[in-house]
């Protein structure tokens, strides 16, 4: 009982810690791409962190089951090298004495993979598609932040401000560029300030104390107009109703569809749900490693099936669509194969056998 409970505990902690190792690399990948798209005007500042967790939220569903499986390679492993293994061995409590920790572990995981790629993990996917659908279709106006130069998606107009008077709400410093009919100008003022239009919803960028030149590059003559109040009006095209991706989907939407596409995107989820347990299979017959045997050697092995296995999966959904009944029929003999071949792995380890015969074989020979 003390071995079990152990086990579940560390296998559980030791998940914690490397969710966070991986939880930092896509944290830094993602925030990457997304001050990117801040410092071009596509994204907010302060939407940056919202649309990263809800990224974080939406791969959960691939994160999980890798994260067990490392964690319970790291643990058994450990527990190799420290000789417990052993001495659980000497004390007449073999492998499969793990088995009913393991197997919560795997009824929690599944329960919890399983809600994030049936439920949460679309959910997340379609706030993601409604966030940055809102941001491709806002104003452009709205876009302007302080400091940082702004064009507008149609590159009808180029903004900058230098500040923002938190007290007043008004922009001070302001630069703009506009074409309209081939006729360019520049715009600079004192302070501006956004009015919305309350009947026609229309917004608007009014502009304080300023000059305005017009003219085209390469004239010789330039017109310019001194301005106490000079109005941009912004020309955002209204966008296209917003359309979610086969992932963002509710899964009773999905099966009522029956569509090819449809069939692959439900294969496909509840395959991560299956991955879990195989994995963790493997992870106890991999951890448990042999007098004289090398751990990073097990590791790498271990780390060649799991992607073998996911990337085996993975093309299997992906010829759904076009297989239709065998690319299922596929994709189900791809799971019994390799949890046939855990569960081979975990027999010869429970007795403590080596993989193949013919080395048992050479070893009574010799």
């Amino acid at each position: 009982m003390i071995l079990r409970r152990a086990l579940a505990r560390e296998v559980l902690l030791t998940s914690f810690a490397v969710t966070a190792v991986i939880f930092c690399i896509f944290i830094v990948v993602r925030v990457l791409g997304f001050l990117r798209q801040a410092a071009e005007g596509v994204i907010p500042v302060d939407s940056i962190f919202l649309l990263l967790f809800l990224k974080v939220i939406a791969y959960m569903d691939v994160i999980l089951p890798l994260m067990m499986f490392v964690a319970m390679l790291l643990v058994l492993s450990r527990w190799s090298r420290e000789n417990e293994l052993t001495i659980m061995a000497a004390s007449g409590l073999g492998l499969s004495h793990l088995l009913r920790p393991v197997v919560f572990l795997i009824l929690v995981g599944a329960v919890i993979v399983g809600g994030f790629s049936v439920v949460v993990g679309p959910m997340a996917v379609r706030s993601v598609g409604a966030i940055e659908h809102e941001l491709k279709s806002r104003a452009d106006i709205v876009g302007v932040s302080p400091g940082v130069f702004m064009e507008t998606q149609a590159g009808r107009a180029v903004y900058f401000v230098e500040k923002l008077n938190k007290d007043s709400g008004k922009y001070e410093g302001v630069f703009a560029w506009g074409s309209d009919a081939g006729r360019e100008g520049i715009v600079l003022a004192q302070t501006a300030q956004r009015y919305t239009d309350p009947e026609q919803g229309q917004l608007f960028l009014v502009l304080e104390n300023g000059v305005r030149y017009e003219g085209a590059p390469g004239d010789s003559v330039y017109r310019v107009i001194n301005f106490e109040k000079y109005t941009l009006r912004d020309k955002s095209t209204a966008a296209a109703p917003v359309r979610y991706p086969l992932h963002g989907w509710k899964t009773t939407k999905l099966w009522q569809s029956g569509g090819p596409h449809e069939q692959k995107e439900i294969v496909w989820r509840f395959s991560k749900i299956v991955v879990l347990p195989v994995l963790m299979l493997f992870a106890l017959g991999f951890g448990r490693l042999q007098p004289h045997s090398s751990r990073y050697v097990s590791m790498f092995s271990a780390l060649l099936v799991y992607f073998t296995y996911t990337n085996l999966v993975t093309m299997a959904c992906a010829r759904v669509p076009n297989g239709g009944g065998g690319a299922i029929v596929v994709l189900a003999a791809v799971h019994v194969v390799f949890a046939a071949g855990a569960v081979y792995l975990f027999w010869r380890r429970a007795h403590d056998q080596p993989l193949l015969l013919r080395v048992r074989h050479r070893e009574r020979t010799a």
